[in-house]
């Protein structure tokens, strides 16, 4: 099965948002180094936008990933309630 993955800077902004693409992952495996963070997933990620508002507090626009992103390996499907990273066969 193929891997997935998203790196985001880490600071105090990408934390919710972490906390929030492993609760809609489970399988996601969290590699923190000092400034960045890459989560790999097996086969898709899916980045919803409720949930990252549940752990933010606010309104999240999933364009302001782009902000925090460093790189990301799979094809984008992206909505305005979610953003899907998977490889297309």
């Amino acid at each position: 099965m193929s891997t997935v993955f998203i790196a985001l800077q880490a600071n105090e902004d990408t934390r919710p948002i972490i906390d929030a693409i492993v609760q809609d992952n489970p399988s996601a495996i969290v590699d923190r180094q000092p400034a960045m963070v890459k989560i790999d997933v097996p086969g898709s990620m899916t980045i919803r936008r409720e949930t990252i508002e549940e752990h933010i507090g606010r309104a999240y626009d999933l364009q302001e990933l782009q902000i925090n992103l460093i790189t990301l390996s799979g094809n984008v499907d992206e909505d305005e309630d979610s953003f899907t990273l998977r490889w297309n066969a």
